[in-house]
């Protein structure tokens, strides 16, 4: 496993899930796409995991799609090529988008095409100081996959999206920061400790709580107001039936702070 396309490794409530080609700056070929969807199900289905950490390995954070296997699938003319979105982005920007748990993206270096719509779809993205995005798609005469579509200009309004799409460019960290397409931007050799502490604080919290959030978030943005509502109420009922509510008004009541199980 230590040598696989994609790792996954445990902490207490902390599931990391890393990219694991670091000499293609983790670009994404076939084998790597099936590995972290498959990955990515795993950690979402693990009631033990809490909160989810996503993350490269080596310079890059990930720079989309492998060039080198998309050269040889358009010289043979494969269906394969265009195929890859329906079967392996799709699913995967799904499970990082809606998985019942919190989703922190830890960019240690550049994030570009769909490296970069991944990072997008996470609840939270911590750069180092060294990372940047870049929107590569139109660089290849191609429009944008992984929920780029959706997510960018939701973080940063449609002008600015298109602007990224049309005119890709590499957005340094600290601009991502001013955007609103970072949390939060960290020296790094601070990015692992920063994210650690984060991602174990969000594995403490009330997790169904965190995932009924995440849900009525992405259900506003397709729906009006009244139809938001109703949609609260659903989820207010569903988390104040949990056993981490009860706890926390009793703690409330107690002066005490609360324990979250995540349940």
């Amino acid at each position: 496993m230590s040598d696989g396309p994609v790792l996954v490794t445990r902490d207490g409530g902390v599931a990391t899930v890393r990219l694991n080609r670091p000499d293609a700056m983790n670009s994404l070929d076939v084998p790597t796409k099936e590995a972290l969807l498959s990955a990515l199900q795993e950690v979402a289905e693990d009631a033990d995991v809490r909160a989810v950490v996503l993350t490269g390995s080596g310079r890059a954070f990930c720079v989309g799609q492998d060039l080198k296997e998309h050269v040889g699938l358009l010289k043979a003319q494969s269906d394969d090529l265009f195929r890859t979105v329906r079967d392996h982005y799709n699913p995967i920007v799904t499970l990082v988008a809606t998985m019942n748990k919190p989703v922190i993206a830890a960019l240690n270096g550049v994030a570009a095409g769909a490296g970069a719509s991944l990072a997008f779809a996470c609840d939270l993205r911590v750069l180092a100081d060294s990372a940047g995005f870049n929107l590569a798609f139109t660089g290849i005469a191609l429009s944008c996959d992984t929920g780029s579509s959706w997510t960018l200009p939701r973080l940063v309004g449609t002008a600015k999206a298109k602007e990224l799409l049309l005119m890709p460019r590499t957005v340094p960290a600290q601009e991502a920061l001013e955007l609103g397409l970072a949390t939060t931007v960290v020296p790094a050799d601070r990015l692992d400790a920063t994210v650690g502490e984060l991602a174990s604080r969000l594995a403490a919290g009330p997790t169904i709580a965190y995932g009924s959030v995440r849900r009525a978030i992405d259900h506003s943005a397709s729906h009006d107001l009244a139809e938001s509502l109703a949609y609260e109420g659903e989820l207010m009922t569903l988390t104040g039936k949990t056993e981490d509510h009860a706890g926390a008004v009793d703690a409330f009541l107690a002066k005490e702070k609360p324990t979250f199980h995540g349940r």
